[in-house]
């Protein structure tokens, strides 16, 4: 069972899309996944690859959104939040694979990451004004609701035991879709490429005349400018904070992160999390967990981690670890 997008989204998808040509890179823009979605390509003397890997990454982007999209209601994923407490839902090969990945990485973040966090997400309204704060006993409620070891699977299919309970891949299905954009430039001989979905990126290969990609990383004390660049090849780079999304509460200042062990707002010092990774689903998640576990916590997170460096931005300083050093190439 594979759902496609309706004519609706692909058709919303295609008329956002612009193409143009800047500095020898063929560029597309688009929006999806409520989010500006950027993808530079340089292959020389290749422009129908370009041109079949545009169309094809407009149109995978459209079924995945189809399908993953907690905002619609005909959506996979909302047909399994609506099935909770009654009956199993069957889902497609690759919806198997993401939920065995959503597995692995609550196994590994030890429940930092939580793919059944909606019910809490839901009681959190980031953009009422001014913030109310919920009571701690409909917290405790909405956490009953909560926890991936509770969801049941089997090959093909998904059942939430509890009603109310609700997946959500915000946390890291953006991310999954930047790797499978990366995936798909290979199915179409693209060799140097950049996909950027709202900020998270993934790049391979190299821009005309450099060696390599360079990626800047906002300053979350003064958004819209960055504190530093980095530079990287065959790499993803993603940044977790709430420098843009955050409120007060009893004169303390908590972000729109929510740890789902607690389910309550991360207030830990930490204003961006960047990570720099092989995939960008595993960047993304670094970000989010470290940010969630706090500065020196997820430092070591981050610098444990084969293959990973990054930077943790406090409010007083930054925590570097030593591989993230060897990418910048610009620092404020």
């Amino acid at each position: 069972m594979v759902l496609t997008a309706s004519p609706a989204i692909r058709a919303r998808v295609q008329q956002s899309a612009v193409r143009r040509q800047d500095h020898g890179l063929e560029e597309l823009t688009f929006m999806a996944m409520g989010t500006r979605c950027r993808v530079l390509c340089h292959q020389p003397n290749s422009p129908d690859a370009i041109a079949a890997y545009q169309n094809h990454l407009l149109d995978w982007v459209a079924d995945f959104e189809a399908r993953y999209s907690r905002f619609l209601d005909d959506s996979l994923i909302s047909r399994i939040n609506a099935a909770a407490g009654r009956h199993w839902v069957e889902v497609d090969e690759e919806t198997d694979r993401l939920f065995a990945l959503c597995a692995d990485l609550f196994f590994f973040t030890r429940g930092a990451f939580d793919p059944t966090a909606l019910p809490l997400l839901r009681l959190w309204n980031w953009k009422q004004r001014p913030a109310t704060w919920p009571a701690d006993r409909d917290v405790s409620a909405a956490r009953e609701r909560v926890g991936w070891n509770k969801v049941q699977r089997r090959p093909g299919a998904i059942f939430l035991p509890q009603a109310g309970m609700g997946v959500d891949l915000g946390g890291m299905g953006k991310e999954y879709a930047v790797d499978m954009a990366m995936v798909l430039a290979g199915q179409h001989g693209v060799g140097n490429v950049l996909v950027d979905f709202g900020q998270d990126v993934r790049v391979h290969g190299a821009p005309p005349g450099r060696p390599a990609w360079h990626v800047g990383l906002e300053d979350p004390r003064n958004p819209g400018s960055c504190w530093a660049g980095v530079a990287v090849t065959d790499h993803a780079v993603a940044s977790s904070g709430d420098y843009l999304r955050h409120f007060m509460h009893e004169g303390r200042r908590y972000g729109h992160i929510l740890d789902p062990r607690t389910g309550y707002p991360v207030n830990n010092g930490c204003r961006l999390v960047s990570v720099i990774a092989p995939s960008c689903t595993i960047a993304g998640i670094l970000t989010t967990t470290a940010f969630i576990l706090g500065p020196q916590e997820g430092y070591h997170l981050i610098h444990q981690y084969h293959g990973a460096s990054g930077a943790v931005v406090t409010e007083t300083g930054n925590l570097i670890t030593p591989r993230f050093y060897e990418h910048l190439v610009r620092q404020n």
